[in-house]
């Protein structure tokens, strides 16, 4: 279902001075999905046509489709929708300057998205909750990097690598923590894969990973 049978009762101002609520943002949202006119929407709803503009100009300036803000909750839209435009781009703005930052730190081992929305926060408190900051990231990050599909026959390749990040074990006799390589191979064609764990990356280890895995 579109609509929720519980909707809050926080209401939003708009440019034009009209009220309006999360239900009517949805429902809003649920008709421009369907192709109507901003004039249509407005009759329909009940409200002002220059409300229907409004939000409509909004959505665009944040880059937002009406088949992705369909899926967002209640509390998303809220926090999308708290702030006057000028104030909801200006946020959306400083958030997209560091888009490239973030795809460069998520390549180092070890760094999660958690991990740079706390950065983020610390240095704009004002902005994006963590459901939102991912939304916009991972928009933008499918907008940007484009792939095309690879077509892999049957035992012909395998794929190999060791993993980024060191793991561990303890020695139960000693008690001493451990640190080991771990090796990943995979067939692309099955996404069939073998792991290994091995003392190194050294050239014995890596053939040791090899026969294991062939």
């Amino acid at each position: 279902m579109i609509y929720h049978s519980l909707v809050s009762e926080l209401n939003l101002s708009d440019m034009a001075g009209q009220r309006i609520n999360i239900m009517e943002i949805r429902s809003l949202i649920a008709l421009k999905l369907k192709g109507l006119s901003n004039r249509k929407v407005a009759d329909l709803l009940k409200i002002n046509r220059k409300t229907v503009d409004n939000y409509t100009s909004r959505f665009s300036a944040l880059n937002l489709g009406f088949d992705e803000l369909i899926n967002l909750t209640e509390p998303d839209l809220r926090d999308l929708f708290t702030e006057e435009p000028q104030t909801e781009k200006q946020r959306y703005e400083l958030l997209a300057a560091r888009f490239s930052y973030f795809e460069k730190q998520l390549r180092k081992p070890g760094c999660t998205l958690q991990a740079l929305w706390k950065e983020y926060l610390q240095q704009n408190p004002q902005g994006y909750k963590y459901t939102q900051f991912t939304f916009h990231y991972r928009r933008w990050r499918s907008l940007n990097n484009h792939s095309g599909k690879l077509d892999h026959k049957a035992g012909e390749k395998l794929f190999i690598d060791f993993c980024g990040k060191r793991l561990s074990y303890i020695n139960k006799t000693t008690g001493e923590q451990i640190e080991v390589e771990v090796f990943v191979g995979v067939l692309p064609c099955s996404q069939y894969t073998f792991v290994k764990a091995v003392a190194s990356q050294k050239r014995e280890d890596l053939i040791l990973c090899l026969e294991s895995c062939l």
